[in-house]
């Protein structure tokens, strides 16, 4: 297992994932020319995942996981809005992960342990998803993904799909959008490069690219030719839903005359579903097409819609991945990192090695502490898996008995020569030069203009480092003021007139940035994405958050402890911003950066409704909902969930056992109302137009 690291590294890391993931989705929705298999780009997103759940207050407006796709760029074939958006899916890669989705479903739905709760179970193709949108049973239009909400328009290529009837069979709904897989069988794949080859053609990578790459044609001709297949796997906008469960409307569609795969099957239990997956696992190998998991749905549709989505995906589905793989090779050497907190990461350097048909030549070593347990050092022979990281991980040393000298762990910075220690508490060892360290100064940089924070296009990490050394940043603030050096920029080589343009007019396009994606990108520890909305969503500007800050002097302080009471912040945050602000530097920072830029107030938009703008609190047990799922209501009403009763709470929401938080809200004369009221409410706001 990854070691966890501190938050300001996992922010680090974050936005390391954030790029690298950007850039493969690009070369793979858009370009259908990966650079890693698909294996290597799930250890990716599993990372992602991994650092997300451990700091939820670190998730970036460019998540990956809020990600679907890729953005449709300019396209001969045309654009089209999807109707309902086209989710993707979390993934899970062990039984304890598919048991663990199991139980948070049945969290959120507060369903007893007996309650049944069935699920459908299908193997998961590795093709192009599409959407096939049916009216009075005619096929009028068809569209790839894209990033969700657009994607191209494919109709006459999908016309000349066999498996992708014109017309359905049977009584369908007045309209119906049938969403599925356009795939290539592995025979047909290979034939296909075979006749690419003898002709001078593009030779596909893989059959998930072959079907990608012949669908999306200009020429419907061309697609013609190509032996495509589809099957479907559920649906979109709909003017009828004709079942009541997953499996059932499955069966529709197949009645219809759309193939669905032969392996679809409802699963009672976890352990059918793990039994139905270790089925799938045996036969994979022997099936016509490429597969790489499993996906499991709850196969109730109203629960489907109590649980909902998160940003890019259902809570109610999941795909159960198959295992990374793994290899042999030498660590050869040990580099040093240093990141913007002043983190050493140690990167191991490899003999190429090819796992799952791509070469790994670096391994991430995380920590002093990973290192001394496995025990490695440069020569050593590691076992390797690309899983969970942006390079992969060492499973295991095979070579740790031999006779060699440990490792030894620098205890100064290798770019700066100052001092480094780790904190009492901490695994990881940091650099003490602080500011005048320049690995910190230009990471902080670059993590201010990334595309979580500012998104500054144009001020990359290389042109971040040849200003920095330059000396034309210093501070945020100074990234306003390049205007000024237009001329000395455009004496740099590579610079044209339009290129000094442009970056300069993006740099403008930020003056009125939004005040949570400039706080985020302050870097202050412990203040990820998703914190600095929570914050700004309650104090809406940066003067009324500092504000805030400066009155908390102390622990016990109404203001301390109203901040703590803000749903996602509690006493570390509110420490990390009370450092943030005593440091005079960094208020010089702050008031410099706010001299060039006028963040307007953060407002979310929401449903209008009696709690909107107010403070709500959840106390007790919630007997037709989870804790999780009623304050995702408050949030889409306007609301702002708190976890403790105060002045300032405005509504407590009371179920059965209800103790110190009821007695605390009668004490202020607070309002106290029961689930049921809590539901009509909701049910009020839902029915707005």
């Amino acid at each position: 297992m990854n070691a966890i690291p501190s938050e300001a590294d996992a922010a680090n890391e974050l936005m390391r994932l954030a790029k690298a993931i950007a850039h493969h989705n690009k070369l793979y929705h858009g370009q259908d020319a990966p650079e890693i298999s698909d294996p290597e780009f799930d250890a990716l997103m599993r990372r992602n995942a991994e650092l997300e759940a451990e700091f939820p207050h670190l998730v970036r407006d460019d998540s990956p996981s809020s990600a679907v796709g890729h953005e449709v760029a300019a396209s001969p074939l045309g654009k089209v809005q999807h109707e309902v958006r086209m989710m993707s899916l979390d993934n899970a890669f062990s039984d304890a992960e598919v048991a663990e989705f199991v139980a948070r479903v049945r969290r959120f739905l507060a369903l007893p342990d007996d309650a049944p709760l069935a699920f459908t179970a299908e193997d998961k193709i590795d093709g192009l998803s599409c959407s096939l949108r049916y009216e009075k049973g005619i096929l009028v239009r068809a569209a790839t993904r894209g990033d969700g909400q657009v994607g191209e328009d494919v109709t006459p290529n999908v016309a000349t799909i066999a498996d992708i009837p014109q017309q359905l069979a049977g009584d369908a709904p007045e309209l119906f959008e049938i969403r599925g897989e356009v795939y290539m069988s592995r025979d047909d794949f290979a034939a296909l490069n075979a006749a690419q080859h003898d002709t001078g053609g593009k030779l596909f990578a893989n059959p998930r690219n072959a079907a990608a790459g012949s669908l999306r044609q200009k020429d419907a001709s061309v697609t013609a030719k190509r032996p495509l297949k589809f099957w479907a796997w559920g649906w979109g906008a709909a003017s009828a839903i004709p079942g009541a469960t997953q499996a059932e409307v499955m069966q529709h569609i197949s009645a219809w005359g759309v193939p669905v795969s032969p392996y679809v099957r409802r699963c009672e239990n976890l352990e059918d579903m793990l039994a139905h997956y270790a089925e799938i696992a045996r036969e994979r190998a022997n099936l016509p097409y490429d597969i790489d998991g499993v996906v499991y749905k709850v196969d109730q549709l109203d629960y489907q819609q109590r649980l909902g989505f998160v940003a890019k995906a259902p809570r109610w589905a999941i795909a159960r991945k198959f295992p990374a793989e793994q290899a042999e090779t030498t660590l050869e050497s040990i580099d040093i990192q240093v990141g913007r907190t002043g983190k050493l990461t140690p990167v191991g350097r490899l003999a190429p090695v090819l796992v799952g048909g791509v070469t790994v030549t670096n391994v991430t070593l995380h920590n002093r502490d990973e290192i001394a347990r496995l025990g490695v050092r440069p020569g050593d022979r590691v076992q390797i898996q690309r899983a969970g990281d942006v390079i992969p991980q060492v499973v295991e040393n095979l070579t740790r008995g031999e006779p060699r000298d440990p490792y030894v762990f620098p205890d100064h910075c290798p770019e700066c020569g100052s001092e480094a220690v780790a904190e009492d508490g901490e695994v990881d060892v940091r650099c003490t030069g602080g500011l005048i360290c320049p690995a910190q100064r230009t990471e902080r940089l670059k993590h201010f203009v990334s595309r979580g924070a500012l998104d500054i296009e144009g001020l990359g990490e290389k042109t971040i480092d040849q200003f920095f050394a330059l000396g034309w940043l210093e501070s945020p603030a100074d990234i306003f003021r390049l205007k000024a050096r237009r001329d000395d920029i455009l004496a740099l080589e590579g610079w044209q007139d339009k290129s000094v343009d442009k970056l300069l007019e993006a740099v403008d396009n930020k003056r009125e940035p939004d005040a949570a994606r400039l706080l985020f990108g302050l870097g202050i520890r412990h203040v990820g994405a998703v914190t600095a909305r929570d914050l700004l969503r309650n104090f809406e500007t940066l003067a009324a958050l500092r504000n805030a800050v400066m009155k908390a002097q102390s622990e016990e302080s109404d203001a301390a402890l109203d901040l703590r009471s803000i749903d996602g912040v509690g006493p570390v945050v509110v420490e990390a911003l009370g450092d943030f602000f005593h440091e005079p530097h960094n208020v010089t920072v702050w008031e410099d950066l706010l001299s060039e830029v006028t963040p307007p107030p953060y407002i979310v938009e929401t449903l209008q409704s009696p709690v909107t703008g107010k403070t709500v609190v959840f106390t007790g047990k919630l007997e037709t909902m989870s804790r999780e799922e009623a304050k995702a209501q408050a949030e889409r009403l306007g609301g702002k969930a708190a976890g403790s009763v105060s002045a300032k709470t405005d509504l407590v929401v009371a179920g059965p056992g209800a103790g110190s938080k009821l007695k605390k809200a009668a004490d202020l004369g607070i309002e106290v109302i029961d689930e049921a009221a809590w539901a009509q409410i909701v049910a009020a706001a839902s029915r707005q137009p």
